[in-house]
C-alpha cells in the first residue's frame, strides 16, 4: 500500500507532515439523570421505548492542535401507551484531543467523526451504568454511525444556506 503523505511514485515524502493524535483526556462534562418511576411513582407498562437524540459540539483549545470534542446523549425512556417519561439521562460526555499534521480540509471530518467514535465505548458504558444503577432499566445503547451524523448535518446545512436561512452549527 503506498503512501499518502508521498509522492505519485508511492515513496514517502519526509517533508510532508505526519499524522499524531492523542486523547489527552476523557470526562464528563454534564451528567443529569431524572427518574420519574423512583420520583413520582411511575408505573412501567409494558416495553418502554427509548428515544436517543445525539450531537457533536467541537471547541478550540487555547494550545495548538487541541480540541474539545463533546459528545451530547439525551435518552428518553417513555411508556408507549401513555408516554410518560420514565427517565431522562442526559450527558456531555468531552474529549480532548491533539491532532496534529491532518490537512485542513480533513480536520473538521475526523473531529466529527472519529474522535466521538474514540469515545463512544466510555459514554455508552456511563449510559449503561447509570440507567442499571438508577433502579430503572439497563440501557445499552446500539452503535451510533457517526459518519451517518455528520453527512446529515452537512446536508442541513447546505439546504440551509440554499434557503438563504442560517442554522447554527454546532461543530
Amino acid at each position: 500500500m503506498a503512501e499518502t503523505n508521498g509522492g505519485g511514485d508511492g515513496t514517502a515524502n519526509p517533508n510532508a507532515p505526519q499524522f499524531k493524535m492523542q486523547i489527552l483526556a476523557q470526562y464528563i462534562r454534564d451528567l443529569s439523570f431524572e427518574n420519574f418511576v423512583a420520583q413520582k411513582g411511575v408505573q412501567v407498562e409494558g416495553q418502554p421505548e427509548a428515544q436517543l437524540q445525539v450531537g457533536v459540539m467541537i471547541n478550540k483549545r487555547g494550545e495548538e492542535n487541541r480540541y474539545e470534542v463533546v459528545t451530547k446523549y439525551n435518552l428518553d425512556l417513555k411508556n408507549k401507551g401513555d408516554g410518560k417519561s420514565l427517565f431522562i439521562l442526559e450527558l456531555d460526555h468531552a474529549g480532548l484531543f491533539s491532532v496534529e499534521g491532518l490537512p485542513d480540509e480533513q480536520l473538521h471530518a475526523f473531529l466529527n467523526i472519529e474522535c466521538p467514535r474514540l469515545m463512544y465505548p466510555f459514554a455508552r458504558r456511563i449510559i449503561s451504568d447509570t440507567t442499571r444503577d438508577g433502579a430503572v432499566q439497563e440501557i445499552n445503547l446500539e452503535l451510533i454511525d457517526f459518519v451517518q451524523m455528520f453527512r446529515q448535518r452537512i446536508q442541513q446545512q447546505q439546504a440551509a444556506a440554499a434557503a438563504g436561512g442560517e442554522t447554527p452549527v454546532q461543530s
